[in-house]
């Protein structure tokens, strides 16, 4: 399992012209499951994005929490994050997870990750086609892989 993080001033997702996911400050968070991903990961990564400390304290630096300044989360599914560019100009998604495997998985981090944090999470809407509009703040991205986490 692999998210991109971007520290967002405010986010939103729109499929087909309706807005279906809209946060103030907070994480967009950008999941990708893989086939050998398990609840274990789901468990790790909640845990570790609730306790995150990439927001600013009164001093400027990072060091709170999003729970410590009352943000939001938006969670967007994205196959391409487990692309292979190995070979060729075409990327390869064979390590991404198959529907029938990844929308259950999806569904658990959503649900994992509210009940961890306390906070109602915004969506996309698995395997549509959105659009996604953000503001970066700082710009402040964090990449964080299950499968590195020793």
């Amino acid at each position: 399992m692999r998210v991109v993080i971007q520290r967002v001033q405010r986010a939103s997702v729109t499929i087909e012209g309706a807005v279906v996911g809209k946060i103030k400050q907070g994480m967009l968070i950008l999941l990708g499951i893989e086939e050998v991903d398990t609840e274990e990961d789901i468990q790790w990564l909640c845990g570790k994005i609730a306790q995150l400390r990439i927001f600013d304290d009164t001093d400027g630096v990072m060091n709170c929490s999003i729970d410590e300044i009352d943000g939001e989360f938006l969670v967007i599914s994205q196959f391409t994050l487990h692309a292979s560019t190995k070979k060729g100009n075409r990327p390869s998604y064979i390590r991404a997870a198959k529907p029938h495997f990844a929308i259950p998985m999806y569904e658990k981090f959503i649900n994992t990750l509210s009940r961890t944090t306390g906070k109602d999470i915004q969506t996309g809407k698995f395997g549509a086609m959105m659009d996604v509009s953000l503001v970066n703040d700082g710009p402040v991205t964090i990449i964080i892989d299950t499968k590195l986490k020793e």
